[in-house]
């Protein structure tokens, strides 16, 4: 069975779609068959970036590495089962068409409470959850006490992840490994960052997740986002010399892909 990977986060505008793109591209680089899934039926920025990448493939002529991207397959309503969820349906059956050539397959969830959110989360082997650094975001995850910072009970994603648990425990699958990533983490209010790093790890402790680094903010990805491009790809559309900016941006893709501990991956770019 192929290892899914789960790129969830209620709130808009956390990096999800950026994190997908750089964990698909760069497992696909290594080697690994690479499935891809947009669940955002909506916005479909992971969809779009895969459709950018096809595009600039194919005015190039560069053979390179591309994850296997699906769109959920449309369905008949008549033809399910009482009872039977249409996006439930739609989503397992892009799984299995994928899981047949996959090792991996990376799903980018909707910033908002929908079903297929919902569903992805219980077949998580490992999800990602991007969070910008600051306790507006923080509040997706827990409540905290205003004048010590205490984290006073989970919110409302994190009831969901529970509850993701659960079902895979009750039907004998195995823990979901959940990573949450620190994004956009500035330079400066360094008071700010200790406080909201303080406030996971204790958070961390208490409803088990794993904190690591995430992608800071940087114009490359806004610029490599038309083409459909990536870091891992600067070389080979002739960029032969790196900024200091875009080394220390490859070295934190490094960095997110040895905390994922994916099972067989061993980062070699």
């Amino acid at each position: 069975m192929a290892h899914i990977i789960v790129v969830g986060n209620e709130k808009g505008g956390s990096g999800k779609s950026t994190t997908c793109m750089h964990i698909a591209t760069a497992l696909a680089r290594m080697g690994h068959r690479t499935g891809a899934l947009d669940l955002d039926l909506r916005q479909r920025s992971f969809a779009r970036y895969i459709e950018n990448r096809r595009a600039f493939i194919r005015r190039s002529g560069l053979a390179l590495p591309m994850p296997d991207y699906r769109d959920l397959p449309e369905v008949d309503a008549a033809t399910l089962a009482a009872g039977e969820n249409v996006y439930d349906h739609r989503l397992s059956a892009a799984i299995s068409g994928l899981e047949k050539d996959c090792a991996f397959i990376v799903i980018d969830c909707p910033g908002s409470h929908t079903r297929l959110s919902q569903v992805a989360h219980t077949l998580a082997d490992t999800l990602v959850t991007p969070l910008n650094d600051s306790f507006i975001d923080f509040d997706l995850l827990a409540r905290i006490d205003p004048e010590t910072s205490r984290v006073t009970g989970p919110s409302i994603y994190s009831e969901m992840v529970w509850n993701a648990r659960q079902l895979r425990a009750r039907a004998g699958l195995k823990p979901i490994d959940w990573v949450v990533l620190r994004t956009r983490v500035g330079p400066q209010q360094m008071h700010n960052k200790r406080k909201v790093g303080d406030a996971l790890d204790q958070l961390a402790r208490r409803i088990g997740f794993r904190v690591a680094s995430g992608f800071s903010e940087r114009v490359i990805f806004r610029e490599l986002f038309p083409r459909g491009l990536t870091l891992l790809d600067l070389r080979e559309v002739g960029v032969t010399t790196l900024n200091i900016s875009n080394v220390a941006a490859r070295q934190e893709l490094r960095d997110l892909i040895r905390a994922l501990n994916l099972p067989g991956v061993t980062v070699t770019f």
